[in-house]
């Protein structure tokens, strides 16, 4: 990793920046004092929520005995 001066940060940026997009990674100092990193944005693909309407997962299937009607005895639990 290539330490930099804020001067030549500063005259150079857009070459800078190319190196980067090529993955390399520079520090910028200011004289002896590290103070920033110059690397690659990697934008992290977990942290984008689904848009509208977008499944994520397979949809959940009702089963059939859900939606069967109450027996008399189980009638006879919910009256009371």
């Amino acid at each position: 990793m290539q330490v930099i001066s804020t001067e030549e940060a500063e005259s150079n940026l857009t070459r800078f920046l190319a190196s980067v997009e090529a993955g390399e990674e520079f520090v910028i100092a200011r004289g002896q004092k590290l103070v920033a990193k110059l690397v690659p944005f990697a934008a992290k693909p977990s942290d984008a929520r689904p848009k509208v309407g977008e499944m994520i997962s397979p949809p959940f299937e009702v089963p059939t005995a859900a939606l069967a009607p109450l027996t008399l005895d189980e009638l006879k639990h919910w009256e009371q």
